[in-house]
């Protein structure tokens, strides 16, 4: 489940300007002291017209899905990559990994959330947060109980359910005929989740 509404890739390339050796918060000057998840923290223009002339205007950001984000405080825990990782050796990651293990390698702090910039030539969802990252530490932290706490993280106005839980879902998933595994469902339902649990 992602974090931020689907969008259209933006022709925007982070591995070109990660190859300058730039600093992610040397062009996102905001993000250290965001609070709020409405905070904008794409680059001001100002920062783009430092280097580059013809300084294009920057999208307004994409809407999220979260009700709250605090940027400064995840910044200031350092980098949660291992602890990312810790959870898929073990396999409490809600979700299945992919490759993910492979890119929490990275020692900038935002690329433990915000992966594989160093290979990306547009913006994708692939960079930003999966809810399974979210619950590594908060389903500890909050005692997050997905479903029944959904509101606790995201705006009411969101659909957050999947696109094949229309009206016929409930019949659906009950034949066996859906072909999903426990683990595809865990990053909503949490690993504890039974049939009878709603049923």
């Amino acid at each position: 489940m992602l974090l931020c509404q689907a969008v259209p890739a933006a022709q925007f390339s982070h591995k070109l300007h990660l190859r300058l050796k730039l600093q992610c918060i040397s062009c996102h000057t905001s993000a250290p002291a965001s609070t709020k998840v409405e905070d904008n923290n794409l680059p001001p223009s100002a920062v783009c017209v430092s280097c580059h002339k013809d300084g294009q205007p920057v999208k307004a950001p994409r809407a999220s899905k979260l009700s709250q984000f605090n940027h400064r405080q995840h910044l200031r825990m350092g980098n949660i990559a291992p602890v990312i990782a810790a959870a898929i050796d073990s396999k409490e990651y809600l979700s299945a990994p992919g490759d993910l293990r492979r890119l929490l390698g990275s020692k900038n702090a935002c690329e433990a959330c915000h992966r594989g910039l160093p290979e990306s030539d547009a913006v994708t969802d692939a960079a930003f947060p999966k809810m399974a990252d979210c619950l590594v530490c908060h389903v500890r932290i909050e005692k997050i109980d997905p479903p029944f706490s959904c509101a606790a993280c995201h705006a009411k106005s969101f659909h957050l359910m999947p696109a094949s839980h229309d009206v016929q879902w409930l019949d659906f998933h009950a034949t066996g005929k859906a072909n999903m595994d426990r683990q595809s469902c865990a990053v909503c339902h949490g690993r504890k989740f039974t049939c009878r649990g709603c049923h």
